[in-house]
């Protein structure tokens, strides 16, 4: 909570207890004077108190819920500053560098190889940029609630496959190893579940760091299947693991942060699972990492 917002709040409600406090004290004063002559004194003392009781619980609960909503609004205004912040330099940054690459190309006498090899890069960049566009397009759909399931069979094992293959390629990537069971059928939206995918393997290679081992599995579990990304990168903090699948959920300050993101694809991520009938989970990996583990009914 802010400084001046709290410091508001707190006169705010510290000026209603102490009013009622006030005003409780004169009731029983009045009515302690008006029954002097009779034995009722303390009947009604004690009647006014439970009932001032009552009423001063409730304000104290009121005033709880109202800090806890200022606290949540604000936390999650800083969210969108830091989701406004990283979007600015996530959209300047593959601009630039395709730009630099059509520009390379264009100047210079360049052999094919060297040609392919900047074209692969440009292609790199154009297709990290789309993804963030996409997450940007889906958030804003899942938010006014226009997002619509395609659900299809197809075989989950064919679908993780086809996009590890994809990072080898297209990202070099060298440090993505699999173990995935075959004729993993489910029924689903394809295009979703590529997104969560994409969205979990980014996520793994932004944050475990080049050198880390990522595993992707997939099995079959009773009538369920059940695919996890991970890694043995540092994990996620204790202190905000409850909140790492919530909108706009970066560690740190988008000002001082180096890891690339908007705080949108675990987001994504776990609203789509849930559309499409599923339940993701965040553990720790052992001795260190983390886990995203997915389950879907067949």
């Amino acid at each position: 909570m802010k400084r001046n917002t709290a410091i508001f709040f707190y006169v705010l409600g510290g000026y209603v207890l102490l009013q009622f406090a006030w005003w409780a004290y004169h009731l029983i004063q009045l009515t302690k004077n008006n029954d002097l002559a009779t034995n009722d004194v303390s009947r009604k003392t004690f009647m006014i108190l439970g009932e001032g009781m009552v009423f001063f619980i409730i304000i104290l609960l009121g005033l709880w819920q109202i800090r806890k909503s200022i606290k949540r609004e604000l936390k999650f205004s800083e969210r969108q500053r830091n989701f406004l912040l990283s979007v600015t330099h996530e959209l300047k940054t593959p601009l630039a560098s395709n730009k630099l690459f059509l520009q390379t190309i264009q100047k210079r006498d360049l052999d094919d190889e060297k040609r392919n090899e900047l074209l692969e890069k440009a292609i790199s960049e154009n297709v990290r940029l789309e993804n963030m566009i996409d997450n940007i397009l889906n958030a804003t759909r899942l938010e006014h609630k226009t997002m619509y399931i395609n659900r299809e069979k197809f075989n989950l094992d064919d679908l993780l496959n086809k996009i590890i293959e994809r990072f080898q390629r297209i990202y070099s990537v060298s440090n993505l190893k699999k173990n995935i069971e075959a004729d993993l059928a489910i029924v689903a939206d394809s295009a979703m579940l590529e997104t969560v995918i994409v969205n979990l393997i980014e996520n793994a290679l932004k944050y475990a760091g080049e050198n880390s081992e990522i595993l992707v599995s997939a099995n079959k579990a009773q009538d369920k299947v059940i695919f996890s990304i991970a890694d043995n990168g540092p994990g996620v903090q204790k202190s905000i693991q409850k909140d790492v699948f919530d909108k706009f959920m970066r560690s740190g300050n988008e000002e001082t942060r180096t890891k690339k993101g908007t705080g949108l694809g675990l987001y994504i991520s776990r609203e789509f699972v849930h559309l499409n009938r599923g339940a993701i989970t965040y553990h720790d990996n052992q001795p260190k990492g983390a886990i995203f583990e997915v389950s879907l009914q067949q």
